[in-house]
């Protein structure tokens, strides 16, 4: 139910902008009616195949000194993607908790040591996802009551820690999601508000039980998608001019960080020395992962085709996502190191696909999401052979 004097926001207010609830897929939905998709994909011949997962012997499979680890879903046969992971290997997410489930009826997950564990919902909430954890195995996300659903997840920033689950609140609205946390605890994320007759989206800072928000660059709506360990947030923003560009928003002032030349951007990870991923559209229409620093925005190529996207990036500078290649429809999780583009293996033979790095901690070790043999797509697990 909703509380009392709590306002939904409808599609229509929204913008999705990476979207983690779907299995790997990035849907783009703008002001300006644009649709990008990173579509369904199969992995490369380079790949070597590997059979279903278990809980004893999980799928493995190897390429470019990386080896791709299954980490299995809540529910038999079911799928799941992993989101997170912080610098001591743990690994957050969500799983259907059953086979055949919708998209929505999914619970957020830890995974430790070879045990994933249901972190449950808020309440009587049938839904949940694990956005991120931090070093002191802090996890944030979301929890939707799918009764009140009707068009829009009802949803709410929630924080999971010592076992309990804790509602973060809005900025007057829903919905409200979390989408990352840093060392100190400092959370950020977007959540509805209401300003006069209008109801909005815009990203928020939440620390001590206490939500900011983070205003915009001039438009209606933001969202943060990330937050460094100084507290530097990044996201996205609409303009005045009514686009949407990756900002970085940092001791009360908010940033526009421009674009590849096209007409949006959108900023998803900050590391601790202050560089920015994300992904944008260029001059030729194309989106393109980008880094930012220190003023200058870096064009990270492509796999052989048109699209990619950065979505994570480490101390070290190394950062994760995805890209198209030369193939139709085809897909690959990427690691972009010292200028150096490396296709990361999938779970199962050349049929395979679907497959997308979402985090990368410390150590280099990735998680995100492919293709397995026969049950859909799994939470996966990039380490160092």
């Amino acid at each position: 139910m909703l509380a009392s004097g709590m306002q939904r926001i409808t599609p229509l207010e929204e913008i999705t902008v990476s979207d983690k609830w779907g299995w790997g897929s990035v849907r783009l939905i703008s002001l300006l009616s644009t649709t990008m998709a990173l579509g369904m994909s199969a992995c490369t011949s380079e790949e070597s195949q590997t059979g279903p997962s278990t809980s004893s012997s999980p799928a493995r499979a190897a390429v470019g000194g990386y080896t791709a680890v299954d980490l299995g879903a809540l529910g038999r046969q079911a799928e799941s993607s992993a989101l997170a992971i912080n610098p001591a290997g743990q690994v957050v997410g969500k799983s259907m908790i059953s086979a055949g489930d919708p998209d929505t009826r999914t619970h957020a997950f830890v995974w430790t040591q070879g045990t994933m564990t249901d972190l449950g919902t808020l309440g009587t909430d049938e839904a949940s996802g694990a956005m991120d954890i931090n070093p002191a195995g802090q996890v944030v996300g979301w929890s939707a009551d799918l009764a009140e659903r009707e068009d829009s997840r009802a949803s709410r920033a929630v924080l999971w820690e010592n076992g309990t689950i804790t509602d973060l609140g809005t900025l007057g609205a829903i919905p409200a999601e979390a989408e990352a946390i840093n060392p100190k605890g400092q959370v950020v994320g977007f959540s509805g508000t209401v300003l006069g007759n209008r109801s909005l989206i815009h990203a928020f800072l939440w620390e001590s039980g206490v939500m900011a928000d983070l205003g915009t660059l001039g438009g209606n709506s933001s969202r943060a998608h990330g937050i460094s360990p100084s507290g530097q947030v990044v996201g996205s923003s609409e303009t005045v001019a009514g686009e949407q560009h990756a900002f970085l928003w940092e001791n009360g002032v908010m940033t526009d960080l421009g674009t590849l030349g096209g007409s949006f951007s959108f900023a998803m990870a900050i590391n601790p020395k202050g560089q920015v991923v994300g992904y944008s559209e260029t001059s030729a229409g194309e989106v393109h992962g980008f880094l930012w620093q220190n003023g200058v925005t870096t064009d990270l190529g492509v796999l052989g085709g048109h699209d990619s996207r950065a979505f994570s990036i480490n101390a070290r500078g190394q950062v994760v996502g995805q890209s198209s290649t030369s193939r139709v429809f085809e897909n690959k999780a990427l690691l972009w190191q010292d200028g150096v583009m490396t296709a990361l293996p999938g779970l199962r033979d050349p049929a395979s696909g679907h497959d997308v790095a979402w985090d990368i901690n410390p150590a280099g070790q990735v998680v995100g999401m492919s293709q397995t043999a026969i049950s859909g797509r799994h939470a996966t697990l990039w380490t160092r052979k």
